[in-house]
């Protein structure tokens, strides 16, 4: 049975499926659709290496936190 952190990844390469399929159909956000695909398979490698790893992200200042 597979657990939380490998749903959530396989979600999110579904998801990145997903967008290039949008994009393979629609050229002009095709760029963008390949950008968000990256961005999920990205997130799922993290999910699967460490499910449990923390991400910092800058806050409206640009520093972290």
């Amino acid at each position: 049975m597979p657990n939380n952190a490998e749903i959530a990844a396989k979600l999110l390469r579904d998801a990145a499926d997903f967008f290039r399929h949008v994009g393979d159909q629609n050229a002009p956000i095709k760029p963008q659709m390949d950008h968000n695909a990256r961005a999920f398979e990205t997130v799922a490698d993290m999910v699967e290496t460490d499910p449990t790893g923390e991400f910092d992200t800058p806050g409206p200042d640009g520093q972290a936190g």
